[in-house]
């Protein structure tokens, strides 16, 4: 399956290579000294997970200082353009951190007891430029649903590969990649997740300014096969308002003997999958947007992502907070609430709600375990000034669940509290 699957991305990118550009994103190259980039980002970040009816010393907390250096050349100019780049990032602990964890800071001896002081990670990449196609070797932060990068702590998921990316075709992208290497936000060896191979390949396409569609697929070698589709379309009604209908999910197969998290409820490990899909509804209006969304799982495991290698914030489905609501055949809905509060005199300044109930979810005691999460986060990004782009983003979220399935291998109880500061810093 994966030769065929080779050829066809083959056969796909020669056509697209081949087909009539609209623009030539190459032609527009100011040089490689011209259109260089450089920049910081300054990062303070807080988790704090207060996990109930657990034995004492379970909770976990963890505060950080991360400087993260993303900096660019610009294309060299011509038919075929190069451009090479380094991303990094730099990292100490504040305070103790004697309970550390949350995917914050990397340990000594897997203790978490015995955190790191400090630490360094990050890596170069070079571009390829030939029209409006692009292909990367190296570093990189994937965003990608079949294959995503965590950006979601202190510093971002790093993957080593090579990606391909194409825009020959007005509306159309198209992606395909071979990535070796996966290091998570608190990893400091480069492949510590110990990714074989996986290939990736996709495509983006919008119809027109109301409906776009999206697909993308993965081979993880000796881990899992994972496709994901997703439909979106914005009808607009009167009076500045919208409704957005949005279609997306799933499908995963796993290699025998690869990690899924609620495989222990199934006897047979050559023979697992998943589908889980989600459908929501968002009703905008001015700085006001109300989201309600359905999502179900069948198959005989949970979705399970990030345990092969395969990326740690791979669910772009809409019940994924602290909990993700992803367990075997759970059943969730959700109602979101969200206000752009610059429409009343303070503008950077953003609010979201959000309730998720889960249910129906199997475990190895019971078939109807339960969850649910009360979701809240305050964002405010400076406007103007010299503070421009500063953001601090405030979240918390109140999870509970069955004690049928937090003890079989999900999160006890837990009050989990976040706090961001950025900093951005650009040089040229």
């Amino acid at each position: 399956m994966l030769k065929a699957q080779k050829l066809t991305l083959a056969v796909l990118i020669q056509a697209t290579l081949l087909s009539p550009a609209f623009a030539s994103e190459q032609s527009e190259s100011k040089g490689f000294v011209e259109d260089a980039s450089a920049s910081v980002l300054l990062r303070t970040g807080f988790i704090d997970r207060d996990k109930k009816n657990v034995a004492p010393g379970v909770d976990t907390r963890s505060t950080v200082q991360s400087v993260m250096l993303n900096a660019e050349s610009g294309f060299t100019q011509g038919t075929v353009g190069v451009a090479v780049g380094v991303i990094g990032d730099f990292s100490f602990k504040l305070g103790d951190n004697k309970h550390s964890g949350n995917q914050m800071i990397p340990w000594k001896n897997d203790n978490r007891n015995d955190p790191y002081d400090q630490w360094t990670r990050g890596g170069g990449y070079v571009k390829v430029r030939a029209s409006n196609t692009t292909l990367t070797y190296g570093t990189q932060v994937l965003d990608i649903p079949v294959l995503a990068s965590n950006t979601a702590r202190m510093v971002p998921e790093y993957f080593t590969g090579t990606l391909l990316t194409s825009h020959e075709i007005k509306n159309l992208e198209v992606i395909a990649g071979e990535f070796t290497k996966d290091q998570m936000s608190d990893q400091i060896a480069t492949d510590q997740n110990h990714l074989k191979r996986a290939y990736v390949w996709g495509t983006k396409y919008k119809f027109n300014d109301k409906f776009n569609a999206s697909y993308y697929g993965l081979d993880s070698k000796d881990a899992l096969t994972r496709h994901y589709a997703d439909l979106n379309f914005k009808q607009p009604l009167s009076d500045k308002s919208s409704l957005t209908y949005d279609l997306s999910g799933y499908h995963t197969e796993w290699d025998k003997g690869a990690s899924a998290s609620s495989s222990k409820l199934t006897a047979d490990s050559s023979d697992r999958s998943n589908n889980i899909w989600a459908f929501s509804t968002t009703y905008n209006h001015g700085p006001h947007s109300v989201m309600l969304a359905y999502q179900q799982s069948t198959g005989n495991t949970g979705y399970a992502y990030n345990e092969n290698a395969d990326g740690f914030q791979s669910i772009y489905l809409p019940n994924s907070y602290l909990s993700d609501f992803n367990g075997r055949g759970e059943k969730s809905a959700q109602v979101q609430y969200s206000v752009d509060l610059g429409a009343f005199g303070v503008p950077g300044l953003s609010f979201t709600t959000a309730y998720v109930y889960g249910w129906d979810i199997n475990t190895k005691t019971t078939q109807n375990a339960k969850e649910s999460e009360f979701f809240n986060q305050l964002k405010y990004t400076v406007q103007s000034g010299f503070a421009k782009g500063v953001n601090v983003r405030l979240r918390e979220s109140i999870y509970r669940n069955s004690q049928a399935y937090a003890n079989d291998y999900y999160m006890p109880d837990t009050n989990e509290t976040r706090i961001f500061l950025d900093i951005p810093i650009k040089f040229f």
